[in-house]
């Protein structure tokens, strides 16, 4: 049998979660040969080695080793290197996810040398293209050959561009698909009863885009909606290390405690 070589673009720590589940269903499949490719975007080992530990994923077979700069330092360090990559061993498959810096980058690539590129968690829209993440999004869907959408209001996105239907397939939220391999787990940590916290009895709170969190004119009201919330549920708040120093740069942190 001849096995289709996939690369499994893996960037940063949402993408990991992403992953994980296709990765370990693909490891199953005798027509696969799945390749782990790590851009290095994350390149904290606290933002990186530890979900690979924590999802039950190897050591990459393949680290670029692009690191952090600015958004065009990054996409084109990240295309640079994974086209060497293809060039040496071509892949069938490109299988991209999310919306980072890498998704672009490795969908380009992939564009532009006639490899397959699928899209993981197409078709998503926040219609700000103030943000990169947008304008990642949308280049992605342009010149990704198949498109796994996760919700009903994706397809409908692509359908709205333009995109043919044949390019398009609904899969759902592959993040339940990482829940419920990490739900025994989770379950036995016993956090929430940690924190004296009942089934759904509680909110849990992610903040940390810039757009959000850069300014005290943009966090200061999200901090005060928290704060009246928190009032009548309990909210429970994993703060990102770029929140945490906003908050504690506009004088905000106290109000949170």
């Amino acid at each position: 049998m001849n096995r289709h070589r996939i690369h499994l673009i893996a960037a940063a720590r949402p993408n990991f979660m992403k992953v994980a589940p296709l990765y370990h269903a693909l490891k199953e499949a005798p027509w696969a040969e799945t390749v782990l490719v790590h851009t290095g975007q994350h390149y904290d080992p606290n933002m990186s080695d530890a979900f690979f530990r924590d999802l039950g994923l190897p050591d990459p077979d393949i680290h670029l080793g692009v690191g952090s700069g600015t958004h065009a330092e990054q996409t084109a360090g990240v295309m640079v290197a994974y086209e060497k990559v293809c060039l040496e061993r071509r892949p069938d498959w490109i299988v991209v996810v999310g919306d980072v810096n890498s998704t672009i980058a490795c969908a380009l690539v992939g564009a532009k040398l006639c490899i397959p590129v699928a899209h993981l968690e197409a078709g998503l829209r926040s219609r700000d293209r103030t943000m990169p993440e947008e304008i990642n999004r949308i280049l992605t869907d342009a010149i990704a050959d198949l498109l796994w959408t996760p919700s009903p209001d994706g397809d409908e996105n692509l359908r709205a561009e333009g995109v043919p239907a044949e390019r398009i397939e609904r899969v759902g939220n592959i993040m339940i698909d990482s829940y419920e391999m990490m739900r025994s787990r989770i379950e036995a940590a016993g956090t929430r009863e940690a924190f004296g916290l009942s089934s759904r009895g509680y909110g849990v709170v992610t903040l940390h885009r810039p757009a959000n969190v850069d300014t005290p004119e943009s966090l200061a009201p999200l901090v005060e909606q928290l704060v009246a919330s928190a009032a009548r549920l309990p909210l429970v708040f994993p703060v990102h290390p770029r929140t945490r120093g906003r908050l504690e740069d506009f004088g905000l942190m106290s109000h949170l405690k």
